[in-house]
């Protein structure tokens, strides 16, 4: 998800990311939260998202942000946007959330506005919660400025609190023999930051769970289980198709990515048509604008959207790069 960019942010931004950061992470919840959560079927849950960032092969700025959600248990796409972006802040170790996080939410924020039936009711992010450098990586930082419950999805073991991909873990993945086998991911500091978890019976790496936001580590890791028809869950694999295809095509058809550019369509299934029945046509994504103020910027549009979310985020975006 993510790639280095040139640069490196002031002393001053740096000092304000981490006091951001530890501001929200005070707002962090580690539990279950809704009904469906604590039903082993997952009863009541009917629609899951998943976010993905691709970038364009040899750019660090140029990327697209992809926003899916699939019907639940079917795993069907019922809506899917995919814009270009630019990323103009610089990645930094621990802080990529103000780098990508501003995009992910806004897309949120426009299908709120425009089909807020599809709300997804969690988000699979291609990322990690609380197993982070400061216990408070993409999907807990996306999670706490939308309020919806996220789950972190992280196909490689970031090291840290002691956590080392070596001899040990390679070992401990060897015994994963099925499906759904797990084991836990504890820290040096006693701390249970996840589990690695055999997605599916023929994938011979795992993936790294975490807790994002509003959702137990058991929760998580079941419902990550249960949205896997390959290695990596439905949600997330649909979203970094759908960015991919959205680049090639960008590329194929107008030559550098235009950031704007975008696809926003309800997906070839529909709520209205469940049994295949025609899709609603495709909908360009648009920003909110106030005529008596003139046009709103995406942050000032988020903050209206989301309400005290929205603020933080237009907060900690105002002074990032």
């Amino acid at each position: 998800m993510a790639q280095k960019a040139v640069g490196h942010p002031s002393e001053e931004t740096l000092s304000f990311w981490k006091r951001e950061q530890a501001r929200l992470k005070a707002r962090l919840v580690d539990r279950d939260t809704e009904a469906w959560q604590r039903d082993p079927a997952f009863s009541g849950l009917q629609r899951v998202g998943g976010v993905d960032v691709s970038f364009v092969k040899g750019d660090a700025v140029s990327a697209c942000a992809s926003l899916v959600v699939l019907n639940y248990p079917e795993l069907e796409v019922l809506y899917e946007e995919s814009r270009m972006i630019s990323l103009t802040a610089p990645y930094v170790s621990g802080f990529l959330a103000f780098r990508e996080v501003p995009f992910l939410v806004d897309a949120v924020c426009r299908l709120q506005e425009k089909e807020p039936s599809l709300m997804p009711q969690v988000l699979l992010v291609d990322g990690n919660g609380v197993l982070h450098h400061q216990g408070f990586g993409v999907a807990c930082h996306l999670g706490v400025l939308t309020g919806l419950p996220c789950i972190g999805v992280a196909k490689k073991l970031l090291q840290v609190d002691g956590l080392e991909n070596n001899a040990v873990h390679k070992e401990k993945i060897r015994l994963l023999w099925a499906g759904g086998d797990t084991f836990p991911l504890m820290g040096g500091s006693g701390t249970v930051l996840g589990m690695a978890l055999k997605s599916h019976d023929h994938s011979t790496k795992p993936l790294y769970i975490s807790v994002g936001h509003k959702m137990s580590l058991e929760a998580a890791v079941h419902l990550t289980r249960c949205c896997c028809r390959f290695r990596i869950p439905e949600p997330v694999r649909q979203a970094d198709i759908r960015s991919r295809e959205c680049i090639r095509r960008t590329l194929g058809h107008s030559g550098p990515p235009v950031p704007g550019q975008e696809r926003n369509q309800k997906g070839t299934r529909s709520k209205a048509h469940p049994q295949g029945g025609s899709a609603e046509p495709a909908r360009e994504g648009r920003y909110l604008e106030d005529p008596s103020r003139g046009p709103r910027t995406d942050l000032e549009a988020t903050a209206g959207l989301l309400g005290a979310a929205g603020q933080d985020l237009a907060i900690s975006g105002s002074e990032a790069p």
